[in-house]
């Protein structure tokens, strides 16, 4: 359970959440419902005031107290275990895409050279952007960035994966190739965490939709089922206006 507030004002009212290996969980909600901090939270891009994270073997609790180094450790730790791609693609756009994905296995895990190099070519064949890998972002288009991210971000093996708004930025037919990365992905068994404005892949992807407002969870469950007959009237409210 997550709670956060900024300047007194609760984002998360104690957010709880179970999820199993290779689930494919999308949140959905309206703007600044917490979605976004939630997730932020559970890598401690955001430190939550109170609460626990679970990844892997690690657990990091939180009461109130102040951040401390060890702390900052174990968060380190479970970062790990976690791969992050935002709406934004950031990637460094004086690294070409082969460089990019190599990186962070070669400086933080020393992985080496040539391996870093085999693994990162076998990534960038998965996401579709092997004849990409010499060139650099700016060349790109964004459905080609944002999976080159995706890319990246599984060169560090993790076991779960999050997405903030992953498509928001990008045109219908676009984000499709996103999209597909993400359900290869889950085909695979990767346990993805995505938060979403896009009900159609919400609803036909998703192993479990969230639906947040407020702060908190509203309810949760089986894809068609949420969205034929949602069971909260904040739910249907929300789906109403945007279907």
């Amino acid at each position: 359970m997550i709670a956060k507030a900024y300047d007194g004002l609760e984002v998360l009212k104690g957010v709880s959440l179970a999820v199993e290996q290779g689930e494919l969980i999308s949140i959905i909600g309206p703007s600044g419902c917490g979605k976004s901090t939630f997730l932020r939270c559970l890598n401690f891009l955001e430190i939550p005031d109170r609460g626990s994270v679970t990844i892997k073997d690690v657990t990091i609790r939180r009461d109130g107290g102040r951040w401390r180094r060890s702390d900052e450790a174990q968060a380190h730790r479970l970062r790990a275990h976690v791969g992050m791609v935002f709406q934004s693609f950031n990637l460094f756009p004086h690294r070409t895409v082969l460089d990019n994905v190599m990186l962070a296995p070669r400086k933080v895990k020393h992985v080496p050279t040539a391996q870093a190099e085999a693994e990162a070519r076998d990534l960038l064949e998965k996401v579709g952007l092997a004849a990409m890998a010499g060139r650099y972002p700016a060349t790109l288009s964004g459905g080609q960035q944002q999976r080159a991210a995706i890319a990246r971000a599984l060169a560090m093996q993790p076991d779960v994966m999050l997405y903030d708004e992953p498509t928001s930025a990008l045109d219908p037919e676009v984000a499709e190739e996103v999209l597909a990365v993400m359900r290869a992905l889950d085909h695979d068994g990767m346990t993805q965490i995505v938060v979403t404005h896009d009900m159609r892949f919400a609803r036909a992807a998703s192993d479990r939709v969230l639906y947040m407002e407020g702060g908190t969870i509203v309810e949760q469950g089986d894809p068609d089922l949420m969205f034929a007959d949602p069971r909260d009237t904040r739910t249907r409210r929300f789906l109403r206006s945007i279907l």
